[in-house]
């Protein structure tokens, strides 16, 4: 602090005891409301603690009776600013709130030094249970804090190298459910773009497509089969360049919430909106205001959010039993950019690219893709 700050200290415990003219102990007994006091001295209390602005420390009153809570939990979330982990949040406070616990939430954009870093900070700060969603490979470094008791449970993909608990949402079938959605329509051109392959989810919504397209005999194409995607500005790139090429897709499935906004924004800017059809995973609040309305592979994030946290307090409440595994069912929500049939937009025949096709350019991936991040699958 510089010496011209001239606000006052925080009041403390013991001024609100000279100034309500009781024991120090009295004032524990109301902050902490405990049984005991007269309604008189209660008054009292209350009183100064309103004329002071006095705020009790929860934490430093359980440390000092010996209770190693401190009525917090920490939400270590991708991109809290991502409508599926603001969703994902506000379930967890709202099992929170009634309990009097307090959630501290953080993002982790990918970054697996960012997590370690993170975890071992609120660790220290003694949070009394962890969410992760996680960003590193393996997850064995928290094992000996498993052992110690405190409870750590994984959302949205599973740990690796501990067993403890999860919740997840079936990736693989509700991106086979988005790709069979398409092929139902007709197309056989399908384009995916996807996340960074080494992310859980964005292996499994690929996985997941490709058996959706093979039930209707068709398989992955290298150069509609986009990867590496990490924001809607390379999602746009990346599908505006599968648009210009000389067998551009009739239909995009975007393995995000966000690389769907993005393929969006692409087919607005060329015309296309109601020629390509186009399906996302994961909703988002305006999906339904597109036009056409952004049809979806939704989770159901609520459902999420209430099975996260009714595990994690059932393990604060002294729950030993064996880890649970749950994996939720997304569902299928139809709005219209979904259920286009193939067009022939460019005034030539829909038809598949020819086997070995490297239609792309001659490294078989777009040319727009060369000087940035994204990659061509393989």
């Amino acid at each position: 602090m510089s010496g011209s700050d001239t606000r006052p200290p925080r009041a403390t415990m013991k001024d609100v005891a000279a100034l309500a003219r009781v024991s120090l102990k009295t004032v524990s007994r109301v902050v902490n409301e405990e049984p005991g006091v007269s309604e008189d001295m209660r008054s009292r209390v209350d009183r100064a603690v309103a004329q002071l602005g006095y705020r009790h420390n929860l934490a430093a009153s359980n440390l000092r009776r010996g209770n190693v809570r401190t009525a917090t939990i920490a939400a270590l979330l991708q991109d809290i600013s991502n409508s599926f982990s603001a969703s994902l949040l506000r379930a967890l406070e709202d099992a929170a709130r009634p309990r009097d616990v307090a959630i501290l939430a953080a993002s982790l954009d990918e970054e697996p030094d960012r997590e370690r870093t993170l975890v071992a900070s609120l660790i220290r700060r003694r949070v009394d249970g962890l969410v992760i969603m996680p960003a590193t490979d393996r997850q064995d470094y928290l094992a000996d804090d498993l052992r110690g008791g405190l409870p750590i449970t994984f959302v949205d993909r599973r740990p690796t190298g501990i067993d403890t608990d999860w919740v997840t949402t079936d990736n693989v079938g509700g991106a086979r459910r988005a790709a069979e959605h398409l092929a139902a329509q007709g197309h056989t051109r399908i384009a995916y773009l996807g996340d960074l392959p080494r992310i859980q989810t964005a292996e499994e919504r690929l996985a997941g497509f490709a058996e959706g397209i093979a039930q209707h005999g068709e398989h992955l194409a290298d150069h509609l089969t986009v990867t590496h995607l990490r924001s809607t500005e390379e999602a746009q790139a990346a599908s505006m360049a599968l648009l210009a090429g000389s067998h551009p897709p009739t239909a995009i499935f975007a393995a995000r919430n966000a690389l769907a906004i993005g393929a969006f924004q692409a087919l607005r800017v060329r015309g296309l909106s109601r020629q390509v059809a186009l399906v996302g995973f994961d909703d988002f609040p305006l999906a339904a205001l597109l036009d056409p309305g952004l049809t979806v592979i939704r989770q159901d994030v609520r459902r999420i959010g209430h099975e996260l946290a009714e595990i994690l307090f059932r393990r604060l409440d002294g729950d030993t039993s064996a880890p649970r595994h749950l994996v939720v069912e997304p569902e299928l929500v139809t709005r219209g950019s979904g259920e286009i049939p193939p067009s022939d937009w460019r005034g030539g025949s829909v038809t598949p690219a020819p086997a070995g096709s490297r239609a792309a350019g001659p490294t078989g991936r777009p040319r727009v893709w060369q000087r940035g991040p994204c990659r061509r699958r393989g």
